[in-house]
């Protein structure tokens, strides 16, 4: 850990949640540094002793790796932790970890479907989801009503919404005829349920709608929908670079892990041909 770093940045790090949930955190008195309720804006040192909700707080250690998952969510799944309706969450089928848990980058609305991510390190899941990032969000989108070209001039040069002005950096058309057609379209942002609302905004009605891209992330086509990848180290290193911070330095992989992950590849790829 380096010295004088922001508290909540280090707890990020450690896999205790993103940078905002962190600060929640702190402003709530759930975290403690040397024995004292830590307050907003506190920074810290290595030297410094940290509690979380009444645990001790170790810094990640390097011989934690950074990792990230890729899910293929569903439709009626929500991205909280627990439902008190009982609905399914897209935590169920991830696989679980020894040390910190799994943190989503952004989230997907329950009849989204699509390109989900989830990393143990907090701060890159801060930075991924933060606007100063820049990172294009793609959009697979079933329109009911008329789309014209008029139409898709306003929703690019920008709409204003209830939170703001909102537009499109690019729509292409996909398939279909008349009133039901499909769209890709692409944003910059992760505001909430922000495709749709520009959509209805136009008086059009979304149907479907399936994020497909991340930043430089695609959902491979051996992932099936309700299937989980975990990204090899290059495309997590690629992963940093877009979100502007420093890519870790990895180990060489175990040969069991490898063969492990190649397992599972096989797997997926076998359950993804019976099903063509």
């Amino acid at each position: 850990m380096a010295e004088d770093e922001k508290l909540q940045k280090v707890l990020a790090r450690a896999g205790l949640g993103s940078r905002r949930e962190m600060e929640r955190a702190i402003a709530q008195g759930e975290v403690m540094v040397n024995g004292q309720v830590a307050c907003l804006g506190d920074r810290v040192t290595a030297d410094d002793k940290l509690t979380f909700r009444g645990k001790k707080v170790s810094d990640q250690p390097e011989s934690e790796r950074q990792r990230v998952l890729l899910y293929n969510k569903p439709e009626g799944e929500i991205c909280s932790r627990s439902d008190p309706e009982g609905r399914r969450t897209v935590y169920d089928r991830l696989p679980k970890l020894n040390n910190g848990r799994w943190i989503s980058v952004g989230r997907l609305d329950f009849n989204t479907s699509g390109l989900l991510l989830f990393t143990n390190d907090g701060e890159l899941a801060h930075k991924l989801m933060h606007p100063s990032s820049v990172i294009d969000r793609e959009y697979l989108v079933r329109i009911q009503g008329t789309v014209d070209e008029d139409m898709k001039k306003r929703l690019i040069e920008g709409v204003l919404l209830d939170d703001g002005v909102a537009k499109f950096t690019d729509i292409v058309d996909g398939a279909g005829e008349g009133k039901n057609r499909w769209f890709y379209c692409v944003v910059m942002e992760g505001r909430n349920r922000e495709v749709r609302r520009l959509w209805e905004s136009q008086g059009v009605k979304v149907s479907r709608l399936k994020r497909v891209r991340y930043g430089n992330i695609f959902i491979p086509s051996h992932v099936r929908v309700g299937q989980w990848v975990e990204l090899m180290p290059r495309e997590v290193s690629d992963l940093c670079l877009t979100a502007g911070i420093t890519p870790p330095k990895y180990k060489a992989v175990s040969p069991s892990e490898k063969q492990a992950r190649e397992r599972r590849e096989k797997k997926l790829r076998s359950r993804g041909h019976k099903r063509s």
